[in-house]
């Protein structure tokens, strides 16, 4: 029982933060004419937000350790990112939400209690629901834009990378659900999974930077393809060579890493110029702290 209520919430911290900021990112994306779609984004949006505010509430001493100091829930930047956001976006983020999960502490001293567990198992098959809502959404709005019907400043590829993170998440829960473990057939997929993502985050970045940002960009494009060159080995790798190819992956996440925390300080501080929102490099940045964390300690399950 504690197993499930663990790794439960500790998936709804990292992945309900997730889904509520692609929520935000549609919502801000689309042109004013298009009401329908920006009030059907910031349904999901506040959706989310009262997911991962429920979630925090239960979260106090259930949750490993590791997790919450991999920085893959919230950074130092996160409070500041949202709050930069909301400002300049007019879009109300609840702040609050962050405030309680910077003070979360680890640990097992509380008992799972019948109730506890009966609030868990409903929080999971909300977050079902919700996903099942969401991906469909998302479905809708790459197929009016294949259409040229509807317009967003989201490019295509970001729709379908936020999708796939939405479909990932929504597998992991089910798997939970069914007491079955949540990572992929191999640690070798989920590697796969997380360097395609790394991959198209640094397509984003280099695709958001003012072209006046040549050194920048020229580092965003480098990360991209070494990510590119990461998956095209990962295909011929032998069963032997597949530590290597962990501790390549794992290596160039934390350079990208460290690339994304300076381009976070840089955009809050105003130092970088792009159309990147705060909210999002921080997004991106906790996207890189939780694939660190996979690659050093994997998903960390026990069955119940």
């Amino acid at each position: 029982m504690r197993e499930y209520v663990r790794i439960s919430l500790e998936l709804h911290l990292f992945f309900a933060r997730i889904m509520k900021e692609h929520a935000f990112f549609l919502e801000a994306g689309f042109m004013r004419k298009d009401s329908t779609w920006i009030q059907r984004a910031d349904f999901f949006r506040v959706q989310f937000e009262d997911l991962l505010r429920e979630t925090v509430q239960l979260s106090d001493r259930m949750i490993g350790c590791r997790v919450l100091e991999s920085e893959e829930l919230v950074t130092p930047f996160t409070l500041d990112a949202e709050r930069g956001t909301s400002r300049l976006s007019g879009i109300v983020l609840d702040s609050s939400i962050t405030e309680m999960e910077k003070k979360l502490q680890c640990g097992r001293e509380i008992s799972v209690t019948r109730e506890i567990f009966g609030r868990v198992q409903r929080l999971n098959g909300r977050a079902i629901g919700l996903l099942n809502g969401l991906i469909q959404f998302k479905e809708n709005i790459l197929r009016e834009v294949g259409r040229c019907r509807l317009f967003t400043v989201n490019y295509p590829l970001l729709i379908r990378h936020i999708m796939r993170e939405a479909r990932l998440y929504r597998a992991m829960v089910m798997k939970v659900m069914s007491g079955r473990e949540i990572s992929f057939k191999s640690l070798q997929n989920t590697e796969d999974f997380w360097n395609r993502i790394m991959m198209e985050h640094a397509l984003f970045i280099r695709g958001l930077l003012d072209p006046s940002e040549e050194e920048l960009i020229e580092t965003a494009d480098k990360f991209a393809m070494d990510y590119k060159a990461l998956l095209e080995r990962a295909k011929k790798q032998e069963d032997c060579a597949i530590e290597e190819l962990r501790e390549k992956s794992l290596e160039e996440t934390r350079h990208l890493r460290e690339f994304k925390t300076a381009g976070t300080r840089g955009i809050l501080e105003c130092e970088i110029e792009s159309l990147i929102l705060p909210l999002l490099a921080d997004h991106v940045l906790r996207e890189a702290n939780h694939y660190i964390r996979i690659l050093q300690h994997g998903y960390e399950w026990r069955e119940a």
